[in-house]
């Protein structure tokens, strides 16, 4: 199967992703466009893995998405952390954040 289709849908995702990224200031929707940007990024690994017939990107791609789970996991604390202390959870108000 041709390999430009998977290439473009990655460009895509990455694409939809960055701009929730600059759009967006809610935390929760931010960690969900990260999420899908590296998602877009292990279409790609995978898709020039099995192009060029070695493991190497697939395995990167699985370091990634472990990467990515423990990124999602210390956001998701953050975020919960600043619901129960009364913080609005708006990007720009969490930037006052003190100890």
């Amino acid at each position: 199967m041709d390999m430009s289709w998977y290439l473009v849908l990655s460009a895509l995702l990455f694409a939809t992703g960055a701009v929730g990224v600059l759009i967006r200031r809610s935390p929760l929707v931010i960690l969900l466009c990260l999420e899908l940007m590296l998602n877009a990024g292990n279409l790609a690994l995978i898709t020039f893995s099995r192009t060029l017939g070695d493991e190497e990107g697939q395995v990167f791609a699985l370091i990634v998405m472990v990467i990515a789970a423990c990124e999602v996991v210390i956001g998701l604390g953050i975020i919960v952390a600043a619901y129960r202390r009364r913080i609005p959870l708006n990007v720009d108000e969490l930037r006052a954040l003190r100890g």
